[in-house]
């Protein structure tokens, strides 16, 4: 997330603590050197996370948060070398406003690739990275976070239609370019993306008791 008060600076979660375990008190701020200049007790900073988000935060003004993880359905699509159908009123979110990105260099460890992969989202809101997992931007904590989920749960839904519609010979039913622009504009906004991330957010909230906020 980059920081509020010093835009050039970000945070990000420290290595080796798990995502379920993770509190605001955790997070470490970065700045565009890769130096950590704050943060919790554990300083240790991943750099292959560090190297796509600087990357990012550089060429996106636009955007606050960046998500990126290697989830199961996430990775799984990403084996596919493709990008999503329009099969579902979800996936609409995604319509002409995510990219592949179609080359594996290994881990993140180059300014380069960081650049490369910031290079290929553009003005998207989401990449699909081949071989690797999912990356989404937002102008917002929960945007961010609301496509990323999404996105993983779009990329598991196509997996399993096309395996189904492959299974009895026949193709998945695509929606229309019209209908999916319609419907685009209306769940695919950084309005439509921080709205829809409450529920989830009020469900963590419930199971930890805030604790995250710490």
């Amino acid at each position: 997330m980059r920081d509020p008060v010093d835009p050039t600076t970000f945070w990000v979660n420290p290595f080796g603590v798990a995502f379920s375990l993770i509190k605001a008190s955790d997070l470490i701020l970065v700045n565009h050197d890769g130096e950590v200049i704050d943060g919790g007790p554990c300083r240790l900073l991943n750099l292959a996370a560090y190297m796509i988000h600087s990357a990012i935060h550089a060429a996106r003004p636009d955007v606050l948060a960046a998500a990126h993880s290697h989830s199961i359905y996430g990775r799984a699509f990403c084996s596919l070398g493709r990008k999503l159908d329009t099969i579902t009123q979800d996936s609409c979110a995604f319509h002409n406003d995510h990219v592949l990105y179609d080359s594996f260099n290994g881990i993140v460890l180059a300014e380069e690739e960081g650049k490369n992969i910031a290079r290929a989202l553009g003005d998207k809101k989401a990449a699909l990275l081949i071989n690797h997992g999912l990356l989404t931007v937002g102008k917002s904590i929960e945007e961010a976070v609301f496509w990323f989920v999404s996105l993983d749960k779009c990329c598991q839904a196509q997996m399993l239609a096309d395996a189904s519609a492959g299974g009895r010979g026949g193709e998945t039913v695509k929606i229309g370019q019209e209908e999916a622009q319609f419907t685009y504009k209306t769940v695919g906004t950084p309005r439509a993306g921080w709205f829809s991330a409450k529920p989830l957010f009020d469900v963590i909230h419930k199971e930890t008791g805030g604790d995250y906020l710490e």
